[in-house]
């Protein structure tokens, strides 16, 4: 059962409640007469309205021109999408379909003004048609209390004999002006069409949140992984629509007596898939075990990045994209063994082999283009720390000199003469003869 934001009467009872005679709109003393053990929750206007706002966003995937009909309603402008969709009657399946995807119970109808299609969706009454006189004529048998007249009024008009709708649209204009107050007219008059009733179109917001709330609370993280996998597929399904990815989640952990558990998941690169981002949190969860009972968790995302067209594929998308596989493996080690883990190896401005690299963060891959590889001098693939002294001569000489003389601005010049050299026992090894005729070997070749 759900109570009001001062926690006095009721505004909704499940189907237990009700048959035990408890009404919305029952006062919360009268209600625990009735049931004792009944469940109480406090309405929340600000989860509320973020509920209305998520129901919009996925609504803004079929229609364009939406409008919040606050607290509980979305208007969406249907007319102008009959060609695209082939008519109204497949523009209400895809809506009811998509209702049912989303496990959404809600009430459809189409009305010639918002006022009409909303008071037939709250009365049930909503058909899929776009005449306008079957649409007055359902309007009209509606009573003036589910029209959302006050008690007051309705009152008045019920003593003039006029109990419904459609009583009070046969009065003439002139009449209905002298009977009604302006606020009532003009309702009447929005509903029929015949004054204007614009509506500010709402936009999406540039953000991704959702949020799951748990009835009983989750002690292990193992219990998350359900709601964050929903969560994660309409992210994944959001950024598809968008065109987008994102290389940022924030994940909050709520608890009940001690501040939300916060998490930062970061990938290498973009990313747009629900099964990676899963893996990721949950190996970030591994890490990290819930310190405290969860009640609740929110997903964010707030930086999303154009979408980059795959690189490596053929026009059938069958060759394996390999810059994505690298984001993948580079994401998953950085979330179990954290992020300053990882080191990648780069070239530095500097051509004594020793300082002509250095070890920082992992980045994305550069797109520039590789220089020929019959260009580049040959490298061994195991440098040496420092170099070694050479104590037998080669027995077979493969290439060489190539001279090195640099470092002379930091005190530790070198003037080498590099050789790749066979060694008597078939090792292939880089060796270098130095200004004072000294022979060392500074690497190997596998």
């Amino acid at each position: 059962m759900i109570v009001d934001g001062t926690g006095q009467a009721i505004m909704q009872a499940c189907p237990a409640a009700r048959e035990l005679g408890i009404e919305a709109g029952m006062r919360l003393k009268t209600a625990l007469g009735l049931a004792p053990n009944l469940h109480i929750m406090q309405a929340d206007p600000k989860q509320e309205a973020w509920l209305l706002e998520d129901q919009a966003r996925w609504l803004y995937h079929y229609a364009a021109h939406i409008t919040l009909a606050s607290p509980d309603g979305l208007w969406a402008e249907v007319s102008s999408l009959q060609k695209l969709y082939g008519g109204l009657p497949a523009i209400w399946q895809t809506v009811e379909q998509a209702l049912t995807e989303r496990q959404l119970t809600a009430w459809i109808a189409i009305g010639h003004t918002p006022l009409a299609a909303r008071l037939l969706a709250l009365t049930g009454k909503g058909e899929c048609t776009a005449n306008k006189n079957h649409i007055l004529a359902a309007l009209g048998n509606l009573p003036l209390q589910a029209a959302g007249f006050d008690k007051k009024p309705c009152t008045r008009l019920q003593r003039l004999g006029l109990n419904t709708l459609g009583d009070v649209f046969a009065l003439p204009a002139p009449e209905l002006a002298r009977r009604l107050s302006p606020e009532l007219l003009s309702t009447v008059q929005k509903i029929q069409g015949t004054r204007s009733d614009p509506k500010t179109p709402w936009q999406p917001p540039h953000i991704f949140r959702q949020r799951a709330d748990f009835i009983q609370e989750v002690e292990h993280t193992q219990g998350l992984l359900f709601s964050l996998q929903r969560i994660l597929s309409e992210l994944e399904e959001d950024l598809c629509w968008r065109q987008q990815d994102t290389d940022t989640l924030l994940l909050a952990l709520q608890h009940r007596h001690q501040e939300p558990t916060r998490f930062q998941i970061r990938t290498t690169g973009p990313e747009h898939r629900a099964d990676g981002f899963l893996k990721l949190i949950r190996l970030k969860l591994d890490q990290q075990p819930l310190s405290s009972p969860v009640i609740a968790l929110s997903l964010t995302v707030k930086r999303f990045t154009g979408r980059e067209a795959p690189t490596g594929q053929d026009l059938l998308g069958e060759t394996q994209d390999l810059n994505e596989a690298w984001h993948t493996l580079i994401s998953r080690l950085q979330a179990r063994l954290g992020d300053q883990a990882l080191k990648q190896l780069s070239p530095s401005n500097d051509h004594r082999p020793e300082c002509a690299w250095s070890a920082k963060e992992v980045r994305k891959p550069s797109k520039r283009k590789a220089a020929e590889p019959n260009l580049l001098p040959h490298r061994p693939l195991w440098l040496l720390k420092g170099p070694k002294s050479l104590d037998q001569m080669p027995t077979h000489w493969h290439s060489g000199p190539e001279r090195i003389s640099s470092g002379w601005w930091d005190g530790q010049r070198v003037h080498r003469d590099y050789y790749i050299a066979q060694l008597p026992g078939g090792e292939v090894a880089w060796v270098f003869r130095d200004h004072q005729d000294g022979w060392f070997i500074h690497g190997w070749f596998g």
